[in-house]
């Protein structure tokens, strides 16, 4: 069970290397184009949640931050035991989590950082970091775990 928690330290360490060096070699606002127009860097802060919303509300996010957490080491101490791909899930969202929870806390913001336009559609993706990927990934893999945990009961429950 506890193997798995190295994913988690491994998307922190990822995601806090990858902010410190856009604080500290990029001015805020700069973008450094990788694959222009549609892929680069853009120093970024964030204030709120996902998308910029409830700009500045630090007490709402760190309450919630830490309710996260302890849900999230409970469920992989309990309802995940024998089933790696929700364990795995779990902890990139484990890391995730703590990964912008640093950043609120020893920063008053999170620092954002992939800029990414989607040219068939002419989206410009909200800019985010490794824990917010990490984050995205984690929720995409827990709705397969369920749906796939769901059917596995139903078929049960037809035996």
């Amino acid at each position: 069970m506890k193997r798995f928690y190295g994913i988690a330290i491994i998307v922190i360490l990822l995601d806090q290397l990858t902010k410190w060096m856009v604080v500290k070699n990029m001015e805020l606002g700069e973008r450094i184009a990788i694959w222009d127009p549609w892929f680069g860097l853009l120093s970024h802060r964030n204030r709120g949640a996902a998308w910029g919303m409830l700009q500045g509300q630090m007490w709402l996010f760190t309450i919630v931050t830490i309710g996260v957490i302890i849900a999230i080491i409970y469920f992989y101490h309990t309802e995940a035991k024998g089933k790696p791909f929700f364990q795995v899930s779990l902890m990139l969202l484990l890391g995730g989590a703590i990964g912008n929870f640093i950043d609120r806390l020893f920063l008053g913001e999170v620092v954002d950082f992939v800029d990414v336009l989607i040219p068939v559609i002419n989206y410009h993706f909200p800019i985010f970091n490794i824990a917010d990927a990490a984050l995205t990934i984690a929720v995409v893999m827990l709705l397969i775990a369920i749906l796939i945990e769901d059917r596995v009961e139903k078929k049960k429950v037809k035996k």
